[in-house]
């Protein structure tokens, strides 16, 4: 990513936070939303929704937002996104390990499908806190037929703490700065 781009990004996280900041009515909605990008397969490559929950998190902080409707929407916009990949993979598995770009890499796929099938259900909950395999682990316990309510008994579980986590880590973040400028004056 070039420095233009990145600065573009963090101009939107900036636009974000400041939206927030002037109505937080809208935090539960906004963590929904980009909690379930977050989530959902191969979108969560695109849009740089842990960072702007970070972000989020650090304006906690601040006493301008408050941390519940953020986990909340958080939480269910991660069921949401989590479970609609589940469901494009169980629904439609053999469809997307033909097409791009996963028909390119045979034997990563192959690797894939054979280590989430030999770690099975505890790949789904540590799947939150990695992002590379949050964009295709969901996908992968539909496509190797973990049932629904299985894959819930652990997807609901990282759900909430990936959901407190993200944004919690922002908020200790900005305390940590706040106490930094009050110890040196600023």
């Amino acid at each position: 990513m070039g420095a233009e781009q990145a600065w573009r990004g963090m101009m939107s996280i900036d636009a974000i936070v400041q939206f927030l900041e002037r109505h937080q009515e809208w935090s539960f909605w906004v963590a929904l939303v980009f909690a379930s990008a977050e989530t959902l397969a191969f979108l969560s490559l695109l849009v740089p929704s842990t960072a702007i929950l970070v972000a989020v998190g650090a304006t906690v902080s601040t006493g301008a937002l408050s941390m519940f409707p953020i986990w909340a929407g958080a939480a269910l916009g991660a069921v949401i996104g989590s479970t609609v990949s589940w469901w494009l993979g169980e629904r439609y598995g053999a469809r997307i390990l033909a097409s791009w770009p996963m028909n390119r890499e045979p034997q990563l796929v192959e690797r894939a499908t054979n280590a989430f099938r030999r770690w099975g259900l505890p790949a789904v909950f540590i799947g939150h806190f990695f992002g590379p395999l949050r964009s295709v682990v969901f996908l992968f316990a539909g496509m190797t037929g973990v049932g629904f309510w299985r894959f819930q008994l652990v997807n609901l579980p990282g759900c909430l703490l990936w959901a407190y986590l993200v944004p919690k880590s922002g908020e200790i973040g900005g305390d940590i700065i706040g106490w930094l400028w009050k110890l040196f004056g600023f």
